[in-house]
């Protein structure tokens, strides 16, 4: 049985932390992914990276729009191991902070809270500010775990690839993923 994994792409820059999560999900035999990309990442997509969003969304195995509330990932009686959104916005942060499940994006990340599965968000900003602050807190008394797109520097990155790789790589630490995106502490 596959693990199912959904991947949310919202319009904050650094849609290539959920475009590197797709593609290291790819090579994997024994996981499924659920894509959703919102209107602003699509265009974040075009403006940040080479890549067209055919690219992008042949990379997953479930395409959905961000506003199709049928989608199986809606629900909590379809079974997902859980969700990454990388990059998350602010925006997208506060919709799951407060409940408003008004994209596809934030209603997933609701029910993976609702269903007590793994939800990490990979926020993307700086500065910060209180609200900001206050909305992370939310979410991970609700149960997420809020990952800021802060990469390490004992790996000693020589490319954009390597601190995209080391983050990509957290994401899946946390959901217990085994990959090789990144050379770890002390290695």
């Amino acid at each position: 049985m596959n693990r199912e994994i959904i991947i949310g792409i919202s319009g904050a820059s650094g849609v290539q932390y959920g475009i590197r999560l797709l593609e290291a999900l790819r090579s994997m035999k024994d996981v499924e992914t659920h894509l959703v990309v919102s209107g602003s990442a699509k265009q974040l997509i075009r403006i940040e990276t080479d890549f067209s969003i055919n690219d992008v969304v042949k990379m997953a195995d479930h395409v959905y729009s961000d506003d199709d509330f049928t989608a199986p990932i809606a629900s909590g009686s379809h079974r997902t191991e859980g969700m990454i959104v990388a990059p998350c916005s602010m925006k997208t942060l506060a919709s799951i902070a407060v409940g408003m499940s008004d994209t596809l994006i934030s209603r997933a990340a609701d029910v993976c809270l609702k269903e007590k599965r793994q939800l990490i968000l990979m926020t993307r900003e700086t500065p910060l500010n209180l609200i900001h602050i206050e909305n992370m807190e939310r979410v991970m008394r609700a149960g997420a775990s809020v990952l800021p797109a802060s990469p390490a520097f004992y790996t000693k990155p020589k490319t954009l690839d390597d601190i995209i790789n080391f983050m990509a790589g957290r994401a899946l630490d946390l959901l217990k993923i085994e990959h090789n995106l990144y050379r770890r502490w002390r290695e």
